[in-house]
């Protein structure tokens, strides 16, 4: 409930909450978002901030059920790249991927064993196959980035393990966020969930702090032990984005630099969102359904 400067202060002194503890609030609030700039490199985000970012995220979200809504077999992997491009700038935004450390695409395309950094090009989906879909987009100075697992045609079963398993782990990961918590809590989560049901948990790539960049502070592995990390504030916006394989958890990085694919060649799913710690939760600033 919000406490208005003249209401009672709810510590029970029977003051007003101005000549109370409105001021000792507001001290706390700034050493806290000072502690975290100086030490971990965190700059947390206002409420101005997050209405930008979710903003942006709006922007992401549409992108994604354009995507969705047009995806299918016989498509090449370069029409999602065209399709992302054009509707992102058409609404007024910029695709963050586009020669982000000299990645020649507006998005990241990622088929069955491709883990992550896709590069759209010739490659035709196919029925069975699946493919994510990773949008991270820059509107009025702000990024929000999230992605999706998609079936083309019929799935197998073991595709619809995958997804299934990558898509729990985001939700699981999601509800370890409140204040207070750790971000080992968040890896721990869905490390747990993935490796009971036989899958295994990418390492080498893991969600990052977002929002006035495109990736910040701090790290988020989607593997560890509870009560371990940095500890989440409110004002921290941060993307989980569980890299899950089916089989064994190496990796190995093609000629292009850029396209992660399995070591054993086993399917990999993913889902992303971009995650805002509030005063007694989170909020998803890019939110769909799980």
């Amino acid at each position: 409930m919000k406490v208005g400067r003249n209401d009672p202060c709810p510590c029970g002194s029977g003051v007003k909450y101005k000549k109370c503890c409105l001021h000792r609030n507001k001290s706390a609030d700034m050493n806290t978002t000072s502690v975290y700039a100086k030490r971990y490199n965190i700059r947390l985000k206002t409420a101005r901030d997050v209405e930008a970012i979710r903003e942006a995220g709006t922007l992401v979200l549409k992108t994604l059920d354009q995507v969705e809504a047009a995806i299918r077999p016989g498509m090449k992997t370069d029409e999602i790249n065209t399709l992302v491009d054009e509707f992102s700038r058409r609404h007024g935004g910029i695709p963050a991927p586009l020669n982000y450390r000299n990645f020649p695409k507006s998005v990241c395309v990622s088929v069955n064993e491709v883990i992550c950094h896709g590069i759209p090009g010739q490659r035709v989906l196919m029925d069975g196959d699946i493919v994510n879909v990773d949008v991270t987009t820059v509107l009025n100075g702000y990024f929000a980035d999230a992605s999706k697992t998609y079936f083309i045609g019929q799935p197998g079963p073991d595709a619809r393990k995958i997804v299934s398993v990558a898509r729990t782990c985001l939700d699981l990961g999601r509800r370890q966020v409140k204040p207070g918590s750790t971000i080992g809590d968040i890896g721990w989560a869905i490390q747990q969930y993935a490796e009971s049901h036989g899958c295994s948990v990418v390492r080498e790539f893991v969600g990052h702090g977002v929002g006035f960049e495109f990736h910040e502070p701090p790290q988020v592995p989607h593997f560890g032990r509870k009560n371990t990390g940095l500890k989440l504030v409110p004002g921290m916006v941060f993307t989980i984005e569980p890299m899950i394989n089916l089989g064994g958890a190496d990796l190995k990085i093609l000629d292009d630099d850029w396209t992660a694919v399995t070591r054993d060649g086993s399917l990999s799913a993913q889902f992303e969102q971009t995650i805002l710690v509030t005063d007694n939760g989170f909020e998803s600033l890019t939110p769909y359904e799980l």
